[in-house]
């Protein structure tokens, strides 16, 4: 799938994520996933790493980036990552400073950023210091995530707007779930704020096990049709997109979340 995605024209794939199979077990493959990748010139192969210990399975594994991942909620982040927000960071800051010294660049995520499902609403003030934090530990790139879907377009502006103050616009990408239905429109009023790069999951893959009830990520296929739509060429051949997503949609049996492949695929 990795691979038809960047014959499709993505060059940025989060691949795996180097977290402990004990309390992920579907990602005890990780080695063997990067192993296997055909590296093409101008693709950046990113990986999730939780603490040192993954960062050095990812080095070895010779990623182009890697990933550490916050949240906004007190709650959220032990149930997620077994810690508080402050010992997140703690734990996070040798990984920085480990890839600083091996020229890795470093992404942040920050999880729950406006609502959790523990806590209900979340205050954008708080989103914005974790967002600060992570950018001041080296983090080149802050994806700020609705984890659970409930964000509406003038939440995701008020969080923007707050975290702007802190965090450069062109440093910001927005993260959003489908589960209210809300992304694509998330997605666009993000835009409007100045916002241009867009986590996304082919076929709307994912989802997360400490968010009950929470759908994947909005799928990448709707949201190329979006800015295609709008006259932003991102460079993706939407034909490819869909045929990755059927692809993996298959091997999975399950049908794809994307609302523009499954018209395609009706011949509409």
């Amino acid at each position: 799938m990795i691979h038809k995605l960047i014959d499709s024209g993505i060059k940025h794939i989060e691949v795996t994520s180097f977290v402990s199979p004990k309390w992920v077990p579907q990602m005890s493959d990780n080695s063997l996933v990067c192993s296997l990748l055909e590296r093409q010139p101008g693709v950046k192969y990113s990986v999730l790493t939780p603490n040192l210990k993954g960062y050095e399975a990812a080095l070895a594994a010779k990623v182009s980036e890697v990933a550490i991942f916050a949240a906004a909620s007190e709650s959220f982040s032990k149930k997620n990552i077994n810690c508080s927000i402050s010992e997140s960071l703690k734990r996070f800051l040798p990984v920085c400073e480990a890839a600083r010294k091996d020229g890795i660049p470093v992404r942040g995520y920050v999880s729950c950023v406006v609502a959790c499902p523990y806590e209900g609403k979340i205050n954008p003030k708080e989103v914005a210091q974790v967002a600060r934090d992570l950018y001041t530990m080296g983090c080149c790139e802050i994806s700020l995530g609705d984890t659970i879907g409930a964000a509406t377009p003038s939440d995701m502006q008020l969080v923007i707007r707050e975290v702007s103050q802190h965090v450069p616009l062109e440093k910001l990408a927005v993260h959003c779930h489908d589960t209210y239905g809300q992304a694509l429109a998330n997605i666009y009023a993000a835009l409007e704020m100045g916002i241009s790069i867009i986590d996304s999951s082919v076929a709307g893959l994912g989802g997360c096990p400490y968010a009950p009830g929470a759908s994947g990520n909005v799928a990448t296929e709707d949201v190329v049709y979006m800015l295609n739509g709008l006259g932003i060429d991102c460079g993706v051949d939407i034909k490819k997109l869909i045929d990755a997503g059927n692809f993996i949609s298959h091997e999975l049996n399950r049908q794809s979340s994307s609302k523009v492949a499954q018209a395609f695929n009706c011949h509409l």
